[in-house]
């Protein structure tokens, strides 16, 4: 496989496990906020879910910009 590929794919493995750890760790979480989106607010969710999917879609993120740096 090729680098890009293997780079892609471990990223996206080690952001699912972050996920799936996210929602063991969230099971007695109290505090709950609204995010307020353009349109309309979501539903009551706890902060540590907020928080702790913001740094995985960011970190998802991050991946692919360093890709696309990397080409130039």
């Amino acid at each position: 496989m090729s680098f890009i590929i293997k780079k892609l794919l471990l990223s996206a493995i080690f952001n699912s496990c972050l996920f799936f750890l996210l929602f063991i760790g969230i099971q007695n979480s109290s505090q709950k906020s609204k995010v307020d989106l353009l349109i309309e607010e979501t539903i009551e969710l706890p902060i540590s879910f907020i928080v702790g999917s913001s740094f995985i879609i960011g970190s998802l993120l991050g991946s692919f910009l360093v890709l696309d740096m990397n080409n130039e």
